[in-house]
C-alpha cells in the first residue's frame, strides 16, 4: 500500500480515537451539568421574583399614597360638616365622602393582596434558595467523582493527540492538507474502505475500473461521486502487518 495512504488511514484513526472522547467527557459530566444548570436556572428564578417584588411594593406605595390621599379627603369633609348651612351642602358632601372611603377601602384591599402576593413570592424565594443549597451540595460531590474520571480522558486524549502529531510531522505536507480539506465537510469518513464494490461513506457502486485499482494498485484514489479517499481493507491490514506476520503468513499459506 501507498506510504502516503497507510499515513493517512493512521491519522483517520487517531482523530475517530480524538473524536470518541468528547462524548465520553459529556457523558461522565452530565449529571454534574445538569446539576449546576438548574443551579442557574434556580438563581436566575430568585433574581426574577425579587425583580417582581420591587415592581409589587411600588404598587404597595402608589396605593398607600391613595390611602393617605382619600383619608386626608375624609378628614377634610368631616371638618366641613361641622359648618354646613345647607340640606344641600350636606348631601353633596356626603356623596364625596362616599366616595373617598370607596377609595380609601379600594386602596387597604389593594395594599393586602400586593402584600400577599410580596410574601408567597418571598416564600418562594426562600423554597428556591434552599433547593440551590442541595444542588450545590450535589455538584460539589459529582465533582470530585467527574474530576478524576475526567483528567484520565483528558490524559488519554494528549497521548493521541502526541502520536498524531508525530505522524502528521511525517506525512509530506501537500498529503495532510488535502485530508484535511476533505474531513472539513466529511469529517470521521474523510478515509473509507469500499463495500460490496460501493464507496463507504455515499454508498455509490463504483465503476470496475475504479474499483480494481482501488483493490489493486495500493495508490491513493478518490471516490468519483463524493471526493472521499478509498482503500481496501484487506490491503491496509496486510500493510500494517509486522514483516516477521507477513513471512508466518506466507510460511502458512505454502
Amino acid at each position: 500500500m501507498n506510504t502516503h495512504l497507510k499515513q493517512l488511514i493512521e491519522i483517520s484513526h487517531l482523530d475517530k480515537e480524538i473524536d470518541s472522547l468528547e462524548p465520553l467527557i459529556r457523558e461522565k459530566r452530565k449529571d454534574l451539568d445538569k446539576a449546576l444548570n438548574d443551579k442557574e436556572a434556580k438563581n436566575k428564578a430568585i433574581l426574577n421574583l425579587e425583580e417582581e417584588k420591587l415592581a409589587l411594593k411600588l404598587q404597595v406605595s402608589k396605593n398607600e399614597q391613595t390611602l393617605q390621599d382619600a383619608n386626608a379627603k375624609i378628614a377634610s369633609i368631616q371638618k366641613k360638616m361641622s359648618e354646613i348651612k345647607s340640606e344641600r351642602e350636606l348631601c353633596s358632601l356626603n356623596i364625596e365622602e362616599d366616595i373617598a372611603k370607596e377609595r380609601s377601602n379600594q386602596a387597604n384591599r389593594e395594599i393586602e393582596n400586593l402584600q400577599n402576593e410580596i410574601k408567597h413570592k418571598s416564600e418562594k424565594q426562600e423554597d428556591l434558595k434552599k433547593e440551590m443549597l442541595e444542588l450545590e451540595k450535589l455538584a460539589l460531590e459529582l465533582e470530585s467523582l467527574v474530576e478524576n474520571e475526567v483528567k484520565n480522558i483528558k490524559e488519554t486524549q494528549q497521548i493521541i493527540f502526541k502520536k498524531k502529531e508525530d505522524l502528521v510531522e511525517k506525512t509530506e505536507p501537500k498529503i495532510y492538507s488535502f485530508y484535511e480539506r476533505i474531513r472539513r465537510w466529511a469529517k470521521n469518513t474523510s478515509i473509507v474502505t469500499i463495500k460490496k464494490q460501493a464507496c463507504g461513506g455515499c454508498f455509490i457502486r463504483l465503476n470496475d475500473k475504479i474499483y480494481t485499482e482501488v483493490l489493486t494498485s495500493g495508490d491513493m484514489i478518490t471516490c468519483p461521486y463524493c471526493g472521499r479517499i478509498l482503500y481496501a481493507e484487506g490491503a491496509y491490514e496486510n500493510s500494517a502487518q509486522s514483516p516477521k506476520e507477513s513471512q508466518k503468513e506466507s510460511q502458512e499459506s505454502v
